[in-house]
């Protein structure tokens, strides 16, 4: 009971709908590399790892989609 009280409150401000991805269309990398899938679903973008899909998705707006590619791009997550 405690985990769901933690997880509630760490979700507070979260403003993000509670999305069913359960008929989510997934696609992977088109290079097929890396364990990352996304989905568009009512108008968001979700994230999840490929090698574990029952764990939870990361939930982006258009906009905050926009600038994770865009500093993707730039390499801002790139190992040094």
């Amino acid at each position: 009971m405690a985990e769901t009280t933690m997880e509630q409150q760490s979700l507070a401000g979260w403003h993000k709908p509670d999305l069913d991805l359960s008929n989510a269309d997934w696609r992977s990398s088109s290079r097929g590399r890396g364990d990352v899938q996304i989905a568009f679903v009512e108008g968001f973008i979700a994230m999840r790892n490929s090698g574990r899909p029952e764990s939870p998705s990361l939930i982006f707006t258009p906009a905050e989609w926009g600038a994770f590619m865009s500093n993707a791009r730039e390499g801002e997550f790139d190992l040094t």
